[in-house]
C-alpha cells in the first residue's frame, strides 16, 4: 500500500523549534528524491525543501538556513528539523515524491502553528 504518513506538528511560539517526520511506504524510498510541501490557509501547496538519493539538499529561499532536511532510507522516513520560526511559518505540512509528476497519494498532512 503506497502511503505517506506525517507527524510531528504542533503548536510552539515564534524562535521555537518543531521536528517533522514521515514515514512512507509502498515505495522504493532510497530511489526517491523526497521533499516537505506547506500549505497556509487560502494559499498554494509550496514545496519548500527536497533531499535527493544522495542526500542533496536544497531549500525555498523562505526557509534556508532556518530548516534542514534528512532521510533516513533504512527507516523510509524522510524529516524536516525547523528552527528559528516564524508565524508565516504556520501552515499544514506535506511530504511527498519530487518533481510534482512523480507524486504519490498525499497524506494528512501535520499542522504546525506559530504564535508570536
Amino acid at each position: 500500500q503506497v502511503q505517506l504518513v506525517e507527524s510531528g506538528g504542533g503548536l510552539v511560539q515564534a524562535g521555537g523549534s518543531l521536528r517533522l517526520s514521515c514515514a512512507a511506504s509502498g515505495i522504493i524510498f532510497s530511489n526517491n528524491t523526497m521533499g516537505w510541501y506547506r500549505q497556509g490557509s487560502g494559499k498554494q501547496r509550496d514545496l519548500i525543501a527536497g533531499i535527493t538519493t544522495d542526500g542533496t539538499t536544497d531549500y525555498a529561499d523562505s526557509v534556508k538556513d532556518r530548516f534542514t532536511i534528512s532521510r533516513d532510507n533504512a527507516k523510509y522516513t524522510v524529516y524536516l528539523q525547523m528552527d528559528s520560526l516564524k508565524p508565516e511559518d504556520t501552515a499544514v505540512y506535506f511530504c511527498n515524491l519530487v518533481p510534482k509528476y512523480r507524486h504519490i497519494s498525499w497524506g494528512q498532512g501535520t499542522q504546525v502553528t506559530v504564535s508570536s
